[in-house]
Order: C-alpha cells, then sequence, then structure tokens
C-alpha cells in the first residue's frame, strides 16, 4: 500500500522527519517515552509529540549515568541525547511510570541543555476513590506547564480538537488490529508495525487520514483475500517491541502474530475519550481505565485475566512475552500471568532481549520448537 511506504520512509529517519517538521511551519517537537504521555494536550499546544526509543548506536556516554542493569529503552535514549542527536528537541516530558524513566528524568534534567523538561507524575493506584481527580489535577498541571514553556494559551477549543484526533487514531489502529485477527493474509505483522510506529512519529492529522485510507483498504480485502497457508496463531505480550524482524521470523517459523498486549501495541490505543465531557476529566478518565501495564495497579489479577480473555477472544494457539532485559516492571508481572495462562490451558515462550535481537537462525529455531510443541 502506498501509505505503509509513506510511513515506511518516515520511520527510516524519524528524527530527520521530525526536523523536516520544525523547519517547514516552525513546531516544536517534544520527546515523550512512555505511552502514558498526555499527548493530546501536547497536541492541543500546537506543538508536535514523538515517541523516543534510542537509535540502537552503542551505549558509551550513557555508562556514565546509568547502571548497566537498566533497560536498553532508558539507555539508548539518554546515549542519543547525550551525543547530540536529540539537540531538535524542544522539550522532552517524563510520565512517572518505571523507576527506570523516573531516574531517567533527573539525569535528563540535569545533564542535558536546551530543552524543557517537565514531569507528569501520574497516580500508581487507579482504582482507588481519589485516583481520578489526583489525575485531573497532574493534568491541568502539566497544561499550564507546558503552555508556560511554548508561550501559548491551550484551549479547551484546542483541546477538544486534539481529543478528536487521537478518537479517530485509535479508532483506526483498532479496527485494523481487529481485522488481522479475523483474516492475518490481509496485513502482515511487519506492516502492522509500521502502522503502531508511525503512530508515534508521524504529523498526527496525516497519520489518521492514512490509517483510515488503510482501514477502508483492509475491509475490501478482507471479504476477498485468499486465505494463507495454515499457521499458528500467536499472541505477543509484554512491554516494548521495538523490532518489526520479529514478525517475519515468526512467519518463517509457521506462525502469525494476530494480536498482542504491548506498550507499543494495543495499550497504547486502546480506549476512547468522552467527547461530551470537560476535556481534561475525560483525557484522565480515559487514561485511568486503558488496559492497565505493570508499572499501574487496578486489582490484583486484573492483568491476567484482560491477557486471558484477549487470547481467548483473538483465537490465539499460543503466547510470546517479549519482554526488555531488566524491565523490572514487566519481569515481575511475568511468573504470574504465565501461570494464569497454564491455567487456562494456553502454552507461553519467555523472550528476552535487549535493542537488538538475537541471530535469526536462534530466534527461528526456538519459535519453530514452540510451534511444534502446541
Amino acid at each position: 500500500m502506498k501509505q505503509i511506504e509513506e510511513m515506511d520512509q518516515i520511520l527510516k529517519d524519524p528524527a530527520g522527519y521530525c526536523q523536516r517538521l520544525k523547519a517547514a511551519d516552525s513546531r516544536k517537537i517534544v520527546g515523550t517515552l512512555c505511552s502514558y504521555a498526555p499527548e493530546e494536550i501536547i497536541v492541543a499546544a500546537g506543538a508536535h509529540p514523538l515517541r523516543l526509543f534510542g537509535s540502537g548506536e552503542k551505549i558509551r556516554l550513557a555508562e556514565a549515568h546509568l547502571q548497566t542493569y537498566c533497560c536498553s529503552l532508558v539507555r539508548g535514549a539518554l546515549e542519543d541525547a547525550l551525543a547530540g542527536r536529540l539537540a531538535f528537541l524542544d522539550g522532552v516530558v517524563f510520565p512517572h511510570t518505571c523507576d527506570s524513566i523516573q531516574r531517567l528524568s533527573d539525569i535528563w534534567r540535569l545533564n542535558i541543555p536546551g530543552a524543557f523538561h517537565l514531569d507528569a507524575v501520574l497516580p500508581v493506584r487507579l482504582d482507588s476513590p481519589g485516583s481520578q481527580r489526583y489525575f485531573i489535577d497532574v493534568l491541568n498541571r502539566f497544561r499550564k506547564e507546558l503552555g508556560e514553556k511554548l508561550g501559548v494559551t491551550i484551549t479547551d477549543a484546542a483541546l477538544q480538537d486534539a481529543i478528536g484526533l487521537y478518537n479517530r487514531i485509535r479508532a483506526a489502529l483498532t479496527r485494523i488490529d481487529v481485522l488481522r485477527a479475523e483474516a492475518p493474509e490481509i496485513l502482515s505483522g511487519g506492516d502492522y508495525y509500521t502502522l503502531v510506529r508511525a503512530a508515534m512519529v508521524m504529523d498526527r492529522p496525516r497519520l489518521a487520514d492514512l490509517l483510515e485510507e488503510i482501514v477502508a483498504e483492509l475491509e475490501k480485502s478482507a471479504g476477498v483475500a485468499a486465505p494463507g497457508p495454515a499457521k499458528k496463531r500467536l499472541f505477543l505480550a509484554g512491554g516494548i517491541c521495538n523490532h518489526p524482524d520479529i514478525y517475519g521470523i515468526v512467519a518463517e517459523a509457521g506462525g502469525v502474530v494476530i494480536g498482542d498486549d504491548l506498550c507499543t501495541g494495543s495499550r497504547s490505543f486502546g480506549g476512547q475519550i468522552d467527547r461530551a465531557a470537560e476535556p481534561i476529566a475525560a483525557i484522565a478518565e480515559r487514561y485511568r481505565e486503558r488496559i492497565v501495564c505493570p508499572a499501574k495497579h487496578r486489582g490484583l489479577t486484573t492483568r491476567a485475566d484482560h491477557l486471558v480473555r484477549l487470547v481467548r477472544e483473538k483465537r490465539a494457539d499460543g503466547v510470546i512475552f517479549f519482554l526488555l532485559k531488566f524491565c523490572d516492571p514487566h519481569a515481575f508481572d511475568y511468573p504470574y500471568l504465565k501461570e494464569a495462562l497454564a491455567e487456562a490451558k494456553i502454552p507461553s515462550l519467555l523472550l528476552e532481549v535487549e535493542d537488538r535481537l538475537p541471530a535469526d537462525g536462534q530466534l527461528r529455531t526456538r519459535f519453530e520448537a514452540f510451534i511444534e510443541m502446541i
């Protein structure tokens, strides 16, 4: 599809793309490090949010500030900042989720000059009576501080426009996710990754238009595309997946990824925002009610119940846990999630990676063995 080709070109050089946006209309570029960053407010301020993952360059400079047992996402982002590869950023937003991102916030503030620095200290327990009020207070403060940093007033009308835009994006990605589960042959796993990753990089109005065009094309294809060869339906669970090759390796091993519960997947675009409600309260409600991540809390078995339900809805044959090494929240969650899957008689495989995947042959062998087992 021509839309996916456009996205692919952008993802080859996200930093260059954002610098061109900045040069074209003097737009401010604001880096984010987590799907809990309130992007609607950033867009309402006239700025462009860019999710930071690290460029994959060798970690040298960041070693002076972070232990080697910090995850590659945090170390990679700091390495890029210290090396000057993120000098085009006008600001960076740190939602306080995991310990590593919280500590990165402090290190960044002390060592990276130029760009402004904002924290969003969101509640951890999301099912308490006061969590919604607390969330609203945090977002109102963030709205005020961001407006001051950018020299703008963030109006309710601008927030409503941003909410409508993000509702379009999330609705399109959710529809694509459903269509792929029903007919995996209509869109490869690599192309699906491109769509989700582009949603964290591209100009959001342009992105919304392209995604809706893709939905229209996929809905036409879903009824006429010839089914591909029978493959085991696999489900990805875990945290950050910044490895498009993983989908191709799974396919070569005889499987197909038909869904996920990832920070860079369905958790990032799940849920809609009520446009009839007060904007900040509505944004807070969506982030509070969205699929919970292990850095947040909403009941002892909420994540396990959700994972089992989602795997069954997608009719998956097995689950691959895709975890970044040294990601403590997801590592702590893994044993009880694995146990919940085992009780539901759903086989699973654990894959721990850093910023680079293991050799293709090694991964393919592991996936082939897992697929043969199920």
